[in-house]
């Protein structure tokens, strides 16, 4: 290969992408404006949940229960209602997801040491947030109720409450959450958004830059030229690799930042499998422009291989475990898994090379694989 034509062609690409404005601002402002959009719209914490209160015993007792959630930072009390109709339209209406009703006697049957009933509302349309939602509520009532017990039989039996307490709960389970103490999913999201915005950036860019000298013509240059196709498509794509991964910095900054994701492993393996990642989803870029001759075409090719894999086949939402056999193979079978497990094994883990050799070594594979996909779809003359 001739390092100098390569070098032309790179400038010459480097030209185009400065000159078009349009093209200039989907290579350097866009993957910025995703990592904003998504790192502050996509939660996956479960806070404030509207609740509303029926209280039909008025007792101390029931106020007591009842302010067990409404000083929880899981809900977010909108008061107390006088029945349960008029709660239903705000449940209706999406005012309120939760609603909590105490019946009458409710204290009088846990004074005289009988069990009392309470009855929990809770919106299903979101199954994700109602079964967290549950999970508070049932945490709530568990701890209600051994405080109950514990004063009662304390009392009746003039020992102190903390000593039944440890009698009713002789095992006691301590959760320790590891590498993310907060739990917070900002800083599980972050991570993954670096893998996701990578894989619908670099594509676009690749692959309407390919195809668009197809539709004006200007790829007839190319074939009465003596470059060759490796000169050609190394110097194309040189700087959309080189755009990506100062998007890629970028993007780590952001997730440093702006969302305060903790970086605990080496910069510099995350740097080589940034590259890498980015020579997959620029190779797939350059496959598709292979296949389609329009621009609209290649927008709606690469969109189909890169949004969905991205989000549903990478873990980003859906752990891979969770998923069908089939889908699992499917995302085993594409790179976007493998960068998701180094970007969250780099972040939040610290993992090392001696943990994510596998991964990087795949990537370095299919990026391999892809280029040379490219190399032998592309060809220096057009198709007869």
């Amino acid at each position: 290969m001739n390092l100098h034509r390569i070098a032309v062609v790179a400038y010459k690409e480097w030209r185009e992408i400065v000159r078009d404005r349009l093209f200039f601002a989907l290579a350097f402002i866009v993957p910025s404006l995703l990592m904003l959009l998504f790192g502050y719209g996509l939660s996956l914490d479960v806070e404030n949940i509207p609740l509303a209160v029926v209280d039909y015993d008025q007792s101390v007792q029931s106020r007591d229960y009842a302010h067990r959630f409404t000083d929880s930072r899981y809900f977010e009390f909108h008061g107390y209602g006088k029945n349960e109709e008029a709660l239903r339209k705000l449940v209706v209406n999406n005012t309120l997801r939760a609603v909590i009703v105490i019946p009458p006697q409710f204290g009088a049957r846990l004074a005289s040491g009988h069990p009392a009933e309470a009855q929990t509302w809770i919106d299903g349309t979101f199954p994700f947030r109602a079964l967290t939602a549950k999970g508070y509520v049932t945490a709530i009532n568990a701890a209600a109720t051994l405080d109950h017990m514990a004063r009662w039989l304390g009392d009746a039996n003039g020992v102190p409450a903390a000593s039944v307490r440890a009698l009713l709960q002789p095992v006691k389970l301590e959760t320790r959450y590891l590498y993310n103490q907060e739990v917070k999913s900002i800083w599980s999201i972050a991570p993954k958004l670096i893998m996701v915005i990578l894989m619908l950036s670099p594509p676009f860019l690749t692959a309407l830059g390919v195809v668009r000298e197809k539709e004006s013509g200007a790829i007839y240059n190319v074939y009465a030229s003596t470059l060759s196709r490796g000169e050609y498509l190394v110097g194309k794509l040189t700087p959309y690799v080189g755009i990506s991964i100062i998007n890629a910095s970028l993007l780590t900054a952001m997730a440093l930042l702006l969302f305060g994701a903790p970086f605990k492993g080496n910069p510099l393996l995350f740097m080589l499998a940034t590259v890498l990642y980015v020579i997959c989803t620029t190779g797939i870029g350059l496959l598709v422009s292979v296949l389609v001759n329009t621009q609209v075409a290649a927008m709606v090719g690469t969109a189909i291989v890169t949004v969905v894999p991205a989000v549903l086949y990478s873990g980003m939402i859906i752990p891979i475990p969770s998923l069908s056999a089939e889908a699992a193979l499917i995302a085993h079978l594409l790179p976007g898994m493998y960068y998701a497990d180094i970007a969250t094994g780099s972040f939040l883990k610290g993992a090392g090379l001696a943990a994510l050799w596998q991964d990087v070594l795949i990537l370095a594979l299919y990026a391999a694989a892809l280029f040379t996909a490219g190399f032998l779809g592309f060809h220096k003359r057009p198709a007869n």
